[in-house]
């Protein structure tokens, strides 16, 4: 079954970021960004950006393609992200609480030509480009002459070159089928696969929000994602294409987001479910206790019902919408409206449905034969329209897998299984072991894929005893198995380290040969029951 809808009339093609300067022409004073008690203007921020984005210029010789952004809520993170676009880059997230050796496998699959680096990101630098076959530009904004001797054999520029830089007279055109941004997500072989996003596509998405939200100069955006997460470019660009603020949060502030979001006046709060969910879980969602906020957005996961309704209770003057979408379809491309009256009777297995697809994208449920399914029936959302990657990075085998062509459009296969229901879609899981944990998109095969290096022989992940839980079954191990959970540890971010190893002495298997997952769950609940 296909389900389209008509795309709205579009601007001019503008490439991300050029908001930004628009308004740091028009409102200058404004501000753009909090971190913390520091307040930045628009023409502050501007200015940072353009000197940065001016030495990445003379680092590369022209525009350069690629720069990454190796910064977490600073001013690094956040201004090297605009001085990559200013310069007629791609900006591309990295974290330093993921492990290095991963990290460094973006590095190389990027193929940087400059790195911006923020202080506490700094330690990891000399491990991170040791072996690097090119080592890219670097941009050190908190250096000073002494810290510059941790650098790699490229261009280097410290705190005193970037201040002393002559701002980017005129950002580069950049032409809309460009990459604005660059991230890697969970990869099925145990490599980060790269994910890159278009200036059209993000235009796209862009200008659909921008014409569902309304935003003004007014509104204050929570910024509640880690920039390596997709869902942190709707905070950003929505609030600096309307004029408005971005209040970057401490992850800490969000176990009891209430004071916050009085004293910064947040207006639009942007979120995965579970961190609502923890709040109603506590009781901590109290009748009418965020009053400011006007909207109220969640992303990246399922939607209990039960928190749908706590959170509406405890935000009553917004209006709540569920997003949904995967990285390859550009933040999100789906949304259903919440209403406190019939919402609940529209939910499924006590999750909000994903709704509607967004104007411009056309919808496709297939089968496994990819031949549509009967209205109704439940099948592999596959997405097409504005907002669809033009593919998986330098991996055409991949992107062969996962995108097809079909009435002229390129599908992008979501792995979700859906149903439609009256006039939107409801999510009933995956087809597949591609999974998400606290918003995250995680393939298990890249942990069994760790596991196995670690020392065993098979390994299966499982989300197990409950949907937030990663648990690993093993065997042919050598040794304690909670070892190899630890030596994956030291490859893998913190939310994919499974939360325990389980050995047994041989894989079920089904007819046909493979791996039988539910007996593996019905293997871990008798060891559970027996307990």
């Amino acid at each position: 079954m296909t389900t389209a809808t008509s795309a709205t009339t579009t601007a001019p093609h503008r490439s991300l970021g050029a908001g930004f300067l628009q308004h740091a022409r028009t409102r200058p004073d404004r501000i753009a960004l909090t971190i913390g008690k520091r307040a930045y203007t628009y023409a502050e921020g501007a200015d940072i950006a353009l000197r940065w984005a001016a030495r990445l210029t003379d680092a590369a010789g022209g525009r350069p393609r690629r720069v990454g952004v190796f910064a977490h809520r600073s001013e690094a993170s956040y201004f090297g992200t605009l001085a990559a676009l200013f310069a007629g880059a791609a900006f591309v997230p990295l974290n330093r609480r993921f492990p290095v050796e991963r990290t460094r496998t973006m590095l190389e699959r990027a193929d940087l030509d400059a790195l911006i680096v923020d202080e506490k990101s700094l330690p990891q630098l000399p491990e991170l480009l040791r072996g690097l076959a090119r080592q890219p530009a670097l941009l050190l904004p908190s250096a000073d002459g002494e810290s510059l001797a941790v650098a790699g054999g490229g261009p280097v520029f410290g705190a005193a070159d970037l201040a002393a830089a002559a701002p980017l007279g005129q950002p580069p055109a950049v032409p809309p089928g460009d990459p604005a941004y660059l991230l890697f997500t969970s990869g099925s072989t145990g490599v980060p696969k790269g994910v890159p996003i278009t200036h059209a596509n993000v235009r796209a998405f862009l200008d659909v929000n921008q014409d569902r939200y309304r935003l003004t100069a007014a509104d204050r955006l929570s910024q509640t994602f880690d920039q390596t997460f997709d869902l942190s470019v709707f905070d950003l660009f929505m609030a600096w294409d309307a004029g408005a603020r971005v209040c970057s949060m401490d992850p800490i502030e969000l176990l009891a987001p209430y004071s916050y979001l009085e004293r910064e006046e947040i207006t639009v709060w942007f979120s995965v479910p579970s961190v609502a969910a923890v709040l109603a879980r506590r009781g901590s969602l109290a009748p009418g206790r965020m009053p400011t906020l006007r909207w109220s957005l969640f992303c990246g996961e399922a939607l209990p019902c039960g928190t749908a309704q706590a959170w509406q209770a405890a935000a009553p003057h917004s209006v709540l919408e569920n997003l949904y979408g995967p990285t390859e379809l550009t933040i999100a491309c789906t949304v259903f409206r919440w209403d406190p009256v019939t919402g609940p009777a529209d939910c499924v297995h006590g999750n909000v449905p994903i709704g509607q697809p967004y104007p411009g994208m056309s919808a496709l449920v297939v089968g496994e034969d990819l031949a549509p399914v009967a209205d109704g029936g439940t099948g592999e959302l596959c997405m097409a329209g504005p907002q669809t990657s033009p593919g998986y990075w330098r991996a055409p085998q991949l992107t062969a897998e996962r995108f097809f062509e079909r009435d002229g459009r390129t599908y992008y296969r979501t792995g979700d299984l859906v149903r439609r229901q009256r006039d939107h879609y409801v999510c009933l899981g995956r087809d597949d072991q591609q999974v998400k944990v606290g918003g995250y998109r995680i393939e298990l095969g890249e942990i069994e894929a760790e596991l196995r290096r670690a020392g065993c022989e098979q390994a299966v992940c499982l989300l197990w005893p409950d949907p937030a839980t990663i648990t690993a079954v093993v065997c042919g191990a050598d040794g304690d198995p909670q070892e190899l959970a630890g030596a994956a540890a030291g490859r893998l971010p913190a939310y994919m380290v499974p939360k325990s190893v389980r050995v047994i002495d041989e894989m079920p298997v089904n007819g046909n040969g493979k791996t039988d997952r539910n007996a593996l769950r019905a293997w871990l609940d008798d060891r559970a029951a027996l307990v």
